[in-house]
């Protein structure tokens, strides 16, 4: 059997098929426009499958589990856009849904570098910030998904951040939308990773203290700058300063396709 995958990212959508032990057939990538166009690509790419079992969407938040639907996002058209019956009348095949750092969680738990545990950590760091978590085995889901790249975390008093709902929330300071606004769209100076470095191992250290992860795994564009990951490292030992252990923080083993991966592992444990 096959499964389809999603990743609805806030740039770009990733679609792809694979099996069932995430060997991926086919695969294709385009930028996120309004609804109707950018779905209606990634209908025709899935219709080239008649055998597709099964459909996982790993969406960019917020999110209604409940609902099926993209609710307050910033993203232009986006807004409570009901994806999940879209895709399931267009394609009449079962459809599930989360969010795509919960999504990407899954799939580094399944055939990534959190095989084998069961309270890990997956943030990713791009156009915005959003992280999930897996505790005992399960993702994590309340009143709402996790929201984590908007906790609040000190500034330095000169950027204030560009989060609509927040300003100076983790990604309002530090995801790869604040970069480019903070400097005009061009390249940061080589000694501000410092402090994107002292900006994200402030949100770690409390996600560290309050799920106590066996791992870390950072993906997303912003966390391909080479040097970013030591410098982060370094900045979370000084803020535990020998409090309680560090778990490792590293990259998605799974590469850019640890969000679509996920999305298939949701297609394949939601059939099942």
């Amino acid at each position: 059997m096959i499964y389809g995958g999603i990743e609805a990212g806030g740039t770009k959508f990733v679609c792809a098929v694979a099996d069932d032990q995430g060997r991926i057939q086919a695969r294709t990538q385009f930028p996120t426009q309004a609804p109707q166009p950018t779905l209606a690509q990634a209908i025709d790419f899935f219709r080239g499958f008649p055998g597709l079992a099964a459909v996982g969407i790993a969406s960019f938040g917020p999110i209604s589990l409940t609902e099926g639907r993209i609710t307050s996002t910033p993203k232009p058209g986006w807004q409570n856009f009901a994806i999940v019956d879209a895709v399931k009348s267009a394609l009449d095949v079962p459809v599930a849904f989360d969010t795509d750092v919960n999504a990407a969680a899954v799939g580094e738990g399944k055939w990534g570098a959190a095989q084998g545990l069961d309270t890990f950590l997956y943030l990713t760091v791009g156009t915005g910030i959003g992280g999930g978590a897996v505790v005992g085995g399960r993702v994590i889901h309340g009143l709402h998904h996790p929201e984590m790249g908007h906790i609040r975390i000190p500034h330095n008093g000169v950027f204030r951040g560009v989060c609509p709902y927040h300003e100076d929330c983790l990604e309002g300071l530090a995801s790869g939308k604040a970069i480019e606004i903070r400097f005009n769209g061009a390249q940061p100076p080589e000694d501000y990773w410092d402090e994107e470095a002292r900006l994200l191992a402030l949100g770690l250290v409390n996600w560290i203290c309050t799920l106590s992860p066996q791992l870390i795994i950072m993906g997303g564009g912003v966390m391909k700058k080479e040097g970013l990951f030591p410098k982060i490292r370094i900045k979370v030992a000084q803020f535990i300063n020998n409090y309680v252990p560090i778990p490792k923080i590293v990259p998605p083993e799974l590469g850019d396709d640890a969000g679509v991966l996920g999305a298939v592992t949701q297609a394949l444990d939601g059939l099942r």
